[in-house]
């Protein structure tokens, strides 16, 4: 997938949605916001540093130790003491949910679960930014309500989300705006609400009444 005229800011605070179909470029977007590819043209202009952001891909991936051994890891990682990292450690258990499979082993979880521990996971350094790459693809619909709820959470307590998602539903229930891409081009950019009330672009509007598929 290219990029054209992918252009755009990221307003603090709240989740923004990168909505669009398949092989839209929505995935693209995040792997280059986060570094974790360099653009051939073109710039990505940060107004805070790589360590303050923080990605979780599509596919979870958990070290092969227990629940609360893959947070310590990632804690031990940050700048804070052992107090710290402690209280941050059944800080993150409580938020994920995870409390009673804390010495349980990550790879035993359900799926739901163990997303929910990659996305706490992410925040043992305190990002600013939480790029999220469609977590709740492969989950149930109750699992998913629950990744939701806890996105919702983090989003309250101060770290902006970006998640991508082909998911109309989904962007619905949690986005607070909304990117709307369209084979490589941002077609348009809005608050939720009057996005999924009248898009403007053709392109979103032909893909929220399905007609648009590649």
């Amino acid at each position: 997938m290219v990029l054209h005229a992918a252009s755009f800011d990221l307003r603090a605070g709240g989740i923004t949605t990168l909505l669009g179909a398949n092989g839209a470029g929505k995935s693209l977007c995040l792997k280059l916001a986060a570094g974790l590819i360099a653009a051939d043209q073109g710039r990505i202009e940060r107004n805070l540093p790589l360590s303050k952001i923080a990605y979780v891909p599509q596919r979870a991936v958990v070290l092969r130790r227990s629940v609360q051994a893959n947070l310590s890891h990632a804690l031990r990682l940050t700048s804070l003491n052992r107090r710290a990292r402690a209280e941050r450690l059944e800080m993150l258990l409580s938020l994920g949910r995870l409390t009673d499979a804390a010495r349980q082993p990550a790879h035993s979880l359900s799926g739901g679960e163990i997303q929910r521990l990659t996305l706490v996971r992410a925040l043992a350094n305190r990002p600013s930014v939480l790029l999220l790459d469609e977590p709740s693809a492969s989950l149930d619909p109750g699992s998913t309500a629950r990744l939701e709820a806890l996105m919702r959470e983090i989003a309250q307590e101060g770290t902006k989300l970006v998640l991508v998602t082909h998911d109309i539903g989904q962007a619905r229930r949690v986005a607070d705006d909304v990117v709307f891409l369209a084979r490589g081009q941002v077609t348009e950019i809005a608050p939720a609400t009057p996005f999924f009330d009248g898009p403007r672009s053709e392109a979103a509007q032909a893909f929220l009444s399905g007609r648009l598929h590649t």
